[in-house]
């Protein structure tokens, strides 16, 4: 059986956006949290896709297009 890519999403928004960028992140197939969060960055997204390549397409085509959003950083979980 294969292990799905999990990865964090750090996400830094324009002022008074996280609320509304997180709960549109929050509808995208994949994501299993996201959440406010105070701090260096305003989102913080847990999401899981099947190979890294999906990973990669839904940040790049559904994450980063959301508006107010300013940056992404993805960090992919290691399973040491």
């Amino acid at each position: 059986m294969a292990v799905p890519v999990s990865a964090y999403i750090l996400i830094q928004t324009e002022v008074g956006k996280a609320a509304a960028v997180a709960s549109e992140v929050a509808a995208i197939p994949g994501v299993i949290a996201a959440d406010d969060v105070t701090g260096p960055y305003d989102v913080v997204v847990r999401v899981e896709a099947e190979t890294m390549d999906d990973l990669g397409k839904m940040v790049v085509s559904r994450v980063q297009m959301i508006d107010g959003i300013t940056k992404t950083t993805t960090m992919p979980v290691v399973h040491l």
